[in-house]
């Protein structure tokens, strides 16, 4: 005699055996996952908690099932509760919603949240699910990102500024187009080093290099005048400190009308030339003090001020908020530089 299983019978027992595996393998991976997921009623209390949602919130399913969801939400927050329910009794799915959420220390923290109607057996939605994700690392590292964005965007525009301004000025010294050119280019080329000493020194980040300094900045700028070795012709001595990235571009323009005119006019313009820029910090200002020697002998200029001596008091005076003062002695130009320090590292 042939037996045939019904629902009670065999084939029904494998079946619930079936669903009893899989719920229990359901049940596994929801406790097991990193993230928050819950379960509220349409009154909002809370009906299921994992071990995700303690680790995020900082409350035990004891502590939590049973406690309405507001638990969980600031009080500057608590009309997202009934919006978010309303849709949840509409039968619509609420992703990724990003909102802040409140753990049991009352800290705060950033989170992404999906919310999904549950259903019985009759297609009548009973509760909702919550996976809330936390993005806080996310939230932060794009506010880097716009705070790096926005840095970038005044940089690019004071650079912007400082070229127009370099081939205004250049256009009311120069005498030829070549020396308008020259003008031009040389100071361009100027801040174009000092540029890319901010980027290879950059924000501070796991993996950047060690902020730009005022020694970097005097090595990035003479460097094209400078030898190696044995025959360097650049010493720098005194202490170093950061410079403020609204600064260098400023202060790159005035150590290159140094540089420019030493390779013109003083020591850098013999093979037997010498500089040695000191740098002290005194009573809260910056001194800088540049000393040439065995160059030709120099005397002060004799006529209408240049355009390279026009740039240097509109930057000292106007931009960095400080004084300068030259001294042509036998051995050399001696330039004495005085700036806030907190001008300098902003």
């Amino acid at each position: 005699m042939q037996i045939i299983a019904g629902a009670s019978g065999p084939v029904g027992s494998r079946e619930r055996l079936r669903g009893e595996r899989a719920g229990e393998h359901y049940a596994a991976i929801i406790e097991s996952s990193d993230d928050a997921i819950l379960s509220k009623d349409l009154n909002g209390t809370i009906m299921t908690w994992n071990r995700g949602a303690e680790l995020l919130f900082g409350y035990t399913a004891e502590e939590a099932v049973g406690r309405p969801v507001t638990i969980l939400i600031p009080m500057d927050r608590q009309d997202e509760e009934p919006f978010i329910l309303e849709r949840v009794r509409r039968g619509e799915k609420i992703d990724h919603y990003e909102t802040v959420r409140q753990r049991k220390d009352g800290s705060l923290v950033d989170i992404s949240l999906t919310v999904s109607p549950i259903k019985n057996d009759k297609g009548e939605i009973v509760a909702a699910s919550k996976i809330a994700r936390d993005i806080t690392a996310t939230k932060r590292a794009q506010e880097r990102q716009e705070l790096l964005l926005r840095e970038m965007d005044h940089r690019v525009k004071n650079l912007f500024t400082l070229a127009i301004s370099v081939l205004t000025l250049s256009g009311r010294y120069a005498t030829s187009v070549p020396q308008l050119i020259e003008y031009t280019r040389d100071r361009l080329s100027a801040l174009a080093r000092a540029h890319a000493l901010t980027l290879s020194h950059g924000p501070r980040t796991p993996n950047a290099a060690r902020p730009a300094t005022l020694h970097s900045l005097l090595e990035a700028i003479t460097a094209p005048h400078l030898g190696e070795g044995d025959s360097r012709r650049l010493s720098i001595v005194g202490c170093d400190m950061e410079i403020s990235g609204s600064t260098i571009s400023s202060l790159a323009l005035l150590l290159h009308e140094f540089a420019t005119n030493s390779v013109k006019y003083g020591a850098l313009s013999s093979t037997a030339g010498q500089i040695e820029v000191h740098c002290a910090d005194r009573a809260g200002n910056v001194i800088i003090t540049w000393s040439e020697h065995g160059g030709p002998p120099v005397a002060p200029p004799i006529g209408k001020e240049g355009f390279g001596d026009l740039l240097v008091r509109a930057t000292v005076t106007g931009q960095l908020g400080g004084d300068i003062s030259r001294e042509w002695r036998p051995e050399g130009l001696v330039i004495r530089l005085s700036v806030p320090r907190q001008n300098l590292i902003g």
